[in-house]
């Protein structure tokens, strides 16, 4: 199968490209390779692709239509799954026009060409984020999205709607991810995890939100990519009668389709933070710190949809998942004698 990802340099784009090629799929990648964060981290992932034979790969931005256009039309994919974009619900705050560029034009011109090259299937990836004050967990899809907290949700839920819109106009099926909060080897620097590890190591304080007091459904990379994976060829169709109705977040217009990905379990971040230093064993420097503008309380995600059209669920363990990411970033940096 061809499939066209973008943000493949990225921390879901190169593992979920990663285990596509294994497959023996041939991928295509796009990305832009900002700075945002730490470039040789991104070029360490997109060496590793370049190894395989059936990975192809343009540099590019979003923005970029005509380079966009060219590539694509060029490769000519079945599938285009959509992962690029300005990350980070903190950074938004900072910089809000980076991510109307990026999420919003970027997104715009990869729906309007999954049109224009009459792709199989659209996915793109979404985020838990966009349930923003909505107080009702576990977060279903067909839950209200009317409250968000951040730039960046509003920009991911702005463009799950121009999808819907095309997809009713054109029939483009497309289906949008909403991930929760994915962490694991490869993960991106500016993330809890990966800034926690580094200033434990270090012997840096860590700053602590809400004093601790927040809840995240943290999901493993591996079941975020055994998930997409899971759902290419469930192809959204135009609405009709199923066994799963009342869950279903099937459009009644289009082709189109909302679905969770997350592990179902709401974890302390405390609990997270001590898990991080068994690994490690070393006890981080805590710097508690009130909550932070854009933040959420908890994310806990309702799977009952993927797991109706999948038959998976995410399941691994946080404990275990820590594990492997420490082992990881000890081993890629190789610069810490413990």
């Amino acid at each position: 199968m061809k499939i066209f990802i973008t943000g493949t340099a990225g921390f879901i784009g190169f593992n979920l490209a990663k285990s596509l090629l294994e497959k023996n799929h041939n991928v295509y990648g796009y990305d832009g390779i900002t700075n945002y964060y730490d470039v040789k981290l991104k070029n360490s992932r997109n060496k590793i692709l370049k190894k395989y034979k059936k990975f192809s790969f343009t540099k590019g931005m979003l923005e970029n239509k005509d380079l966009l256009n060219k590539t694509i039309v060029k490769f000519k994919p079945e599938i285009i799954i959509h992962l690029a974009a300005q990350a980070g619900v903190r950074y938004s705050i900072d910089k809000p026009r980076t991510y109307l560029s990026s999420n919003i034009i970027g997104t715009y011109n990869i729906i309007e060409l999954a049109h224009k090259v009459k792709v199989k299937h659209l996915m793109i990836a979404s985020s838990s984020s966009v349930y923003g004050a909505n107080k009702k967990t576990p977060y279903s899809e067909n839950d209200s999205v009317k409250l968000q907290m951040s730039i960046y949700a509003s920009t991911k839920l702005a463009t799950e709607s121009i999808a819907h819109s095309y997809s009713n106009i054109w029939k483009t099926p497309t289906t949008v991810l909403r991930f929760f909060t994915v962490y694991g080897p490869w993960g991106r620097p500016d993330m809890a995890l990966f800034k926690f590890t580094k200033s434990i190591l270090e012997g840096k304080k860590i700053d602590i939100y809400n004093k601790g007091n927040l809840y995240r459904d943290f999901t493993y990379i591996d079941d975020i990519v055994y998930g997409v994976s899971s759902l290419i060829k469930k192809i959204p169709k135009n609405k009709k009668k199923s066994s799963f109705n009342k869950i279903d977040s099937l459009s009644s217009v289009a082709p189109f389709r909302i679905i969770n990905i997350g592990n179902s379990k709401k974890i302390k971040l405390l609990d997270f933070i001590k898990a991080i230093e068994n690994s490690l064993n070393k006890k981080a420097i805590r710097n508690y710190m009130p909550m932070q503008k854009g933040d959420v309380f908890m994310t806990l995600a309702n799977t009952k949809l993927l797991k109706k059209i999948t038959g998976f669920i995410p399941k691994t363990n946080y404990k275990e998942g820590v594990r492997k990411f420490i082992e990881w970033y000890l081993d890629y940096y190789k610069k810490y004698n413990l």
